[in-house]
């Protein structure tokens, strides 16, 4: 049950962490200030604008010879933009003879297309690998790989970090009857996670079946496991239209639920996700800041906001000061 500290010390960011540039894409570039402020560094001057034909142009505004580089770009937003957004950046400054260039993604794009499931369906994702390959990427920093053998699409290494500190640390902060809960995963394929997690706060686990017509759309869900007067907190990797996440609420208030959250890494939340989410039986999802949620937060007052900023930025520092990434996965640290 110990989510497990560290503490790293503000001192003279010339001193502690010389050669390291970090940049931003345009997706969230919040998220990318607040891991500059962590390290105690500035974040990195660039540009970017498209020329009247909608081609994407990107201007390096400060020498990076010889540095360590650092892009920060999550797959959301104008995906495809802003991933031809990262590859030119990532090119830029390779041939700007930068020393390595490390693409911080903290929402990996087309994860869900990780397998060839039916005839002639493609693996985009391995295509995304070997796009970012291409452009000049030695390392990729992400989190909550959708499919975590993703990471075997690179012939470069791939840090894939875990919510889950950030998570338990939530449920233990924030949720007053969390020895009461049972851990729900929504599907069969999140069953690790939601297990993992259940084990660290020695509390029960269950699982939704759900069998889909097509994606997006759901035909049926059996729940097994008791959640009679339990608090139930489903655990997911993404929620992006949000339609079977309220269902499996709907699912757990049938079945006697007491009170009913959602915690998922990646809120994608598209359509009318936000809708759903106020007409449904939680009392909050909570989300992590891989991508801005500030709209949605408005328009949804159920949603809220874990700040992994802090895990981000020290694995930044971590591999810049070539120490081990994997203390993180499952320890919160404090910068």
């Amino acid at each position: 049950m110990d989510v497990g500290h560290c503490k790293v010390s503000q001192v003279d960011s010339n001193k502690r962490m010389p050669n390291i540039k970090v940049f931003a894409g345009s997706s969230n570039t919040n998220l990318a200030k607040r891991i500059c402020d962590r390290l105690g560094i500035e974040l990195g001057k660039s540009t970017t604008k498209k020329f009247s034909n909608q081609e994407t142009c990107v201007e390096i505004g400060e020498s990076v010879r010889g540095e360590d580089v650092f892009i920060i770009q999550s797959g959301c937003g104008q995906i495809n933009d802003n991933i031809m957004e990262l590859l030119i950046m990532i090119n830029a400054c390779k041939i700007a003879s930068a020393a390595r260039v490390t693409a911080v993604i903290p929402v990996f794009p087309y994860a869900r297309q990780d397998k060839k499931d039916k005839s002639r369906a493609p693996i985009s994702a391995k295509l995304i690998a070997n796009m970012l390959s291409v452009a000049g990427a030695d390392h990729i920093i992400t989190m909550d790989l959708h499919a975590s053998q993703i990471q075997g699409f690179f012939d470069i290494p791939v840090d894939n970090l875990f919510a889950e500190p950030a998570v338990v640390k939530w449920i233990m902060d924030f949720i007053p009857e969390w020895k009461n809960a049972i851990i729900v995963s929504p599907d069969a394929g999140g069953a690790k996670r939601v297990t993992s997690i259940a084990d660290r706060l020695n509390v029960d686990f269950a699982l939704i079946h759900k069998e889909r017509v097509r994606a997006n759309e759901v035909q049926s869900m059996v729940l097994v496991g008791d959640v009679t007067d339990r608090v139930a907190i489903l655990v997911d990797d993404m929620a992006d239209t949000c339609g079977t996440f309220c269902l499996a609420a709907q699912k757990l208030n049938e079945a006697g639920a007491k009170k009913i959250y959602a915690i998922c890494t990646h809120g994608i939340f598209s359509g009318n996700a936000t809708t759903k989410i106020n007409n449904s039986y939680f009392e909050a999802v909570v989300v992590t800041n891989t991508i801005p949620q500030e709209e949605k937060m408005k328009e949804c007052p159920k949603i809220q906001l874990i700040d992994i900023s802090m895990m981000l930025s020290e694995a930044i520092r971590r591999t810049h000061n070539g120490e081990s990434v994997s203390y993180l996965f499952k320890n919160m640290p404090l910068i």
